[in-house]
């Protein structure tokens, strides 16, 4: 709109002055006149172009400023995002560990419990225990497994296997072998450890426990659908187990959607 103002007023000047020029100077003087009135406009004009341009650069300032501030909102509600996910994240991987520290020490219990009560009921003599060497083998393994040494405990299972594969404590051994991948996060070492004791000693009363470990380090992998068909497995296979128990547990969880963290 200022273009066209003063475009409108050169025209203006240009066909009015001449006419009036010839009344008060002669030809030389007018169009001395007329050139510098011309270049006053011309002037004037260039002013008027030069606020626009300035005006519309400011608008396009604002503009860009405004989407500046656009863009930081979307990063800040992204970074947001991100942090929701990844304390869900964390809090799905605790959640996993302390199911588990819970769900072994009550097998612990129970088993101690049955072994207790197995003492103290009135049945035929038991068979004769291992050799002192191969429990005191055995104990030695087990009891860096409980220091949480799981490197050195996995390497003394194996070794008592080898020295002993008949021993009635090898389907223990091989069931911490198990176990040992588990806490060092090697799950699929876990998943194969505990389908060996399942595969030679099925009827061993480790058997519904090697089946729990195996669920866990199926859903530490992601595999919750797997996991769900293993604990379902279990309650088939070893309805009256200790691990039957913590089974059903396990599966009203995994059917159970985890809630949304809290912020």
């Amino acid at each position: 709109m200022g273009k066209r103002l003063a475009a409108a007023l050169v025209a203006a000047l240009a066909l009015a002055l001449p006419a009036r020029a010839q009344g008060l100077f002669d030809d030389n003087v007018a169009r001395q006149r007329i050139a510098d009135l011309r270049r006053q406009v011309e002037a004037a004009q260039q002013a008027i172009e030069q606020r626009l341009q300035k005006l519309e650069d400011r608008s396009a300032l604002v503009e860009l400023a405004s989407q500046i501030e656009a863009l930081r909102a979307e990063i800040a509600r992204l970074r947001g995002q991100v942090e929701v996910l990844q304390h869900q994240a964390e809090t799905a991987e605790r959640r996993g560990k302390d199911l588990y520290l819970d769900i072994d020490t009550r097998l612990r219990k129970l088993e101690l419990a049955r072994e207790q009560a197995a003492a103290a009921a009135e049945k035929p003599p038991a068979e004769p225990s291992p050799a002192a060497a191969e429990t005191k083998l055995y104990e030695a393994a087990l009891n860096q497994f409980k220091l949480g040494n799981y490197s050195l405990a996995l390497s003394a299972f194996q070794g008592f296997l080898v020295a002993y594969p008949q021993s009635k404590l090898a389907p223990s051994a091989q069931y911490w072998i198990g176990n040992a991948h588990f806490a060092q996060r090697e799950y699929k070492q876990a998943i194969a450890a505990q389908q060996k004791l399942l595969s030679a000693w099925p009827t061993d009363p480790k058997a519904p426990d090697a089946m729990l470990n195996i669920a866990s380090s199926q859903e530490a992998l992601g595999d919750r659908r797997g996991a769900q068909k293993t604990l379902e497995g279990l309650l088939a296979r070893y309805p009256d187990s200790a691990a039957a128990a913590g089974a059903r547990q396990r599966l009203q969880q995994l059917a159970t959607p985890a809630a949304p963290a809290k912020r």
